[in-house]
């Protein structure tokens, strides 16, 4: 399957190919749409943002039809969508954080390596507030998406090793520094 996506990536239809998965990615597929972004983007620097909005939108808007099985269709499409990939332990772990920190567990799950439709799903099964979630997803899938597409924009070949590599190591220092710029708000007001 992914030798298939990198094949789109590089093919005439690769843009509505990445609308596609990033939108599917975000409720029901398993495959991150980074799997594309990184070729696109290497093949075509000058379009990163492009490319990056193009997920960005796709996948929050994919996010609501993950908000909207969770939601509406818990019983019939969610669950049996989370143990088809083993992902029930993500759901209760997602669930928890939810409870404790709210905006912040959608952001940072949002942004992470998380299963994003674990995060979609478990919203709606929560009735998570949508514009909550509609927030958060966008400035978490949008900061994923474009942070990998600036990767590759200044770095080239040199960032799909280190994106490949040390992502969940990046990622979760920019979640990290982000909960300190919100402490230091929080602490100065």
């Amino acid at each position: 399957m992914k030798s298939r996506l990198l094949k789109l990536a590089r093919g005439k239809h690769a843009y509505p190919a990445l609308a596609f998965i990033a939108f599917i990615e975000s409720s029901i597929f398993p495959i991150p749409p980074d799997v594309m972004i990184i070729p696109m983007v290497l093949a075509e620097r000058k379009k990163a943002w492009l490319i990056a909005g193009i997920a960005t939108i796709a996948s929050v808007a994919g996010g609501l039809l993950g908000y909207i099985i969770g939601a509406f269709a818990w019983d019939s499409i969610g669950q049996p969508l989370l143990e088809l990939y083993g992902k029930q332990d993500s759901f209760e772990t997602f669930r928890v954080w939810f409870e404790k920190y709210g905006f912040m567990a959608v952001f940072g799950a949002g942004l992470t390596p998380f299963p994003y439709k674990v995060i979609t799903i478990a919203s709606g099964f929560s009735h998570i507030n949508l514009a909550v979630f509609m927030i958060a997803s966008i400035i978490a899938r949008g900061g994923r998406f474009f942070l990998v597409a600036a990767l590759l924009r200044v770095l080239g070949d040199r960032a799909q090793e280190l994106i490949e590599r040390h992502f969940a190591v990046l990622v979760t220092a920019i979640f990290a520094a982000v909960i300190v710029g919100f402490l230091a708000l929080k602490f100065v007001h």
